[in-house]
């Protein structure tokens, strides 16, 4: 019997839950393995968060919510947008998901008719694409590449809308490239946008805080205000807070968009847990501190990882200007052949390689629609990351690799 329908079909799955799972089976059988496949901080959620879902249990706030969340959550993230981007939304225009991969399948959910074109620029988050075609829409990627600092230009964007164009995808700072980017990048897309009303602008901002060598971040909603009312700004908790398993992200947009969002989730998982809605009012509304020290801490790792990558021979990487990524250059690995003898063909096998000799789960960038790369996440200690450089300089100290490359 076929379980899977064709529409699933067509959907791969997380390349960064796979690489994980690959060094977990590893570890599972007494290997000394470095999984650094999944992005998450390494840190404990603050107390005072803790303590605001103790006190919301303790106190019976146990109960469904409103399907796109607490009035108390969406004042706290109207709060935010106000306070720490300068824009103004009305409860009405804020939805509350699990997670905000969920607030992006459910906008796409909500908007998307068969044969749809969603322009992802690549190097991109790996379930971008998935999504799309799981919803019946087209994935239109566009490589960004390391000669414009993985940024979308206007010049790649205007080339790639058609008229079944139907969103944009931004992402900034970017997974997996840390790209962020200024007000004025910005304003020259929306400029080529303001041509194109019928294309829909999704910004995803999760990683809005963790930016790096004293730049300030600039959301889409602040440098592109005309697009308003055809931009959803996407955000969550867990990145900056260290909250990825209280699974709560929140989106601001049109409040038409919204309410169809929120008909989507009311049928699907009707909302978000109770608890964690008031963790998050906590962790918008409370003390900041341990957000600046977490970020000052991705910003060491970062300049450690940058420093261990340049003293590797045939690999690449610019120093990641926000988020918690390195996305490494391999070009020079292609074709370099193993101690076994085997040939690596592509970014895959040299991830596959780096796991099989150097104990070091990392994604390849096929996995992100940009290739030759491999993608580490910085989101550990810097003992384990001064050890997994160790192991990949090794590993890759081993390799024959073609003299002409």
């Amino acid at each position: 019997m076929n379980y899977v329908s064709s529409r699933l079909s067509v959907v791969r799955p997380s390349a960064s839950m796979a690489a994980s799972q690959a060094a977990k089976a590893l570890a599972a059988k007494g290997i000394d393995v470095i999984d650094l496949g999944l992005g998450e901080p390494d840190f404990p959620t603050p107390d005072h968060i803790i303590d605001a879902a103790f006190a919301a249990a303790r106190s019976g706030d146990t109960l469904y919510t409103a399907a796109n969340g607490t009035l108390a959550l969406r004042k706290a993230i109207a709060g935010k947008f106000e306070r720490e981007n300068g824009l103004s939304y009305g409860p009405d225009e804020i939805a509350v998901a699990n997670g905000a991969k969920q607030i992006i399948f459910n906008a796409l959910m909500a908007t998307l008719e068969a044969g749809d074109e969603v322009i992802v620029p690549a190097p991109y988050f790996v379930s971008y694409p998935e999504m799309v075609k799981l919803l019946g829409g087209t994935p239109v990627s566009v490589e960004c590449g390391v000669e414009s600092g993985f940024r979308l230009t206007p010049e790649l964007l205007e080339s790639a809308i058609t008229p079944r164009t139907k969103w944009l995808f931004l992402n900034m700072p970017g997974n997996p490239s840390g790209a962020v980017y200024a007000e004025a990048d910005l304003k020259a897309l929306g400029a080529v946008l303001a041509k194109y009303p019928q294309v829909l602008v999704l910004s995803d901002e999760i990683y809005e805080h963790i930016i790096f060598d004293g730049r300030s971040f600039v959301s889409f909603g602040q440098a592109c205000p005309e697009l308003r009312d055809r931009s959803l700004i996407v955000n969550g908790v867990s990145k900056a807070y260290a909250m990825t398993g209280w699974r709560v992200g929140y989106a601001a947009g049109p409040a038409p968009l919204i309410k169809a969002m929120a008909t989507v989730q009311s049928q699907s998982c009707t909302s978000v847990c109770s608890i964690a809605q008031a963790a998050a009012v906590a962790a918008l509304n409370g003390p900041q501190e341990e957000a600046a020290r977490f970020r000052q801490a991705f910003e060491r790792r970062r300049d450690l990882v940058v420093a261990g990558i340049k003293g590797i021979n045939a690999l690449t990487l610019d120093p990641p200007e926000g988020a918690f990524y390195a996305y490494i250059g391999c070009a020079a690995l292609i074709g370099a052949q193993t101690p076994a003898g085997e040939a690596l063909a592509d970014d895959t096998a040299v991830a596959r390689y780096l796991l099989d000799e150097g104990k070091v789960a990392a994604v390849p960038g096929a996995a992100y629609g940009l290739s030759p790369f491999f993608r580490i996440s910085t989101a550990t200690s810097d003992a384990v990351l001064s050890d997994a450089v160790a192991r990949i300089g090794e590993a890759v100290s081993k390799l024959k690799v073609r003299e002409d490359a």
